[in-house]
């Protein structure tokens, strides 16, 4: 069984490489002062063994931007982020996914309102488009913004992932108290071609692979996980505070992770906030190696 490998979580790579990182712009600071830095991530992870490598839009939201940017400037700056991932892709032979976000708001599922959110997606959908292999919708908290995403893409023939962030606290559960099963179904409903887990601890993903599993036994949808860094006494959503990485989970750790997820059923596994280049590292040099 081969694994896909994904890349890691840009954001704290960025701030790594020295580009400036604050609220409320997030990574997208990066995109707008040093567009470069940007680059240099996608090619630092792509370097590391991943297959395919994500669109730096996750930020790119009236959320980070303010709604005068974003109107301004938002068409624009996904379309730099989609040409800074083809770029490197197309120099390294790996896939663009173009992430679309939680527009509305990360961990916030009360937030989502459809006509809202259609509007964001507009306009990352048209700046993203020509750059992109796959389509990421990612952190997702609810199945009605996946639902929106996939009527928004249906005349699109390229791939569909859908990733979903779990409750931390409650097994297998979506952010808005949705079953993975629920999810399940959507992405059965819809044809996406991968139902993925993001942007939760990696202790709640193993379960939530199994669930998926079974949910979708007869299908080929591959299931798919990337987790994040934080710890669990950490508040606030994803990209509203600055949260503290956890300091327990190196790359061999995570390592440890990656293969219990693909014992599980997982046949994509990447890294999302806090995990990097040497995490990806370690997973590419071990999950398609027979004699590991």
């Amino acid at each position: 069984m081969s694994v896909t490998i994904l890349d890691g979580g840009i954001s704290r790579e960025l701030q790594k490489l020295g580009a400036p990182f604050r609220q409320p712009e997030w990574s997208a600071l990066a995109l707008i002062e040093t567009p470069e830095l940007v680059g240099a991530a996608h090619d630092l992870f792509a370097a590391a063994g991943a297959n395919v490598i994500t669109t730096n839009s996750y930020a790119i939201v009236p959320f980070h931007l303010g709604a005068e940017r974003f109107a301004s400037d938002g068409a624009r700056l996904a379309a730099l982020c989609g040409q800074l991932a083809r770029t490197v892709a197309d120099t390294r032979g790996v896939k663009v996914a173009a992430s679309l976000p939680p527009v509305l708001g990360s961990y916030r599922p009360d937030l989502f309102n459809a006509d809202q959110a259609r509007a964001i997606l507009d306009v990352l959908i048209a700046g993203l488009s020509p750059y992109g292999d796959i389509w990421l919708a990612e952190t997702l908290s609810t199945v009605a913004e996946a639902r929106l995403i996939a009527e928004m893409l249906a005349d699109d023939a390229r791939p569909l992932w859908l990733s979903f962030t779990l409750d931390d606290a409650v097994t297998a559960t979506l952010r808005s108290g949705e079953s993975v099963q629920d999810a399940a179904a959507l992405a059965k409903a819809v044809g996406a071609e991968a139902l993925l887990f993001n942007c939760s601890r990696p202790e709640v993903m193993d379960a939530a692979v199994r669930e998926a599993k079974a949910a979708l036994d007869g299908t080929d949808i591959s299931i798919g996980v990337y987790a994040n860094g934080f710890g669990q006494e950490d508040e606030g959503a994803a990209n509203e505070v600055i949260r503290a990485i956890r300091a327990d989970l190196d790359p061999p750790r995570y390592l440890g992770w990656a293969q219990t997820w693909v014992a599980s059923g997982a046949t994509i596994v990447g890294g999302c906030c806090g995990i990097g280049p040497d995490h990806i590292a370690a997973m590419a040099g071990t999950l398609n190696d027979p004699d590991a």
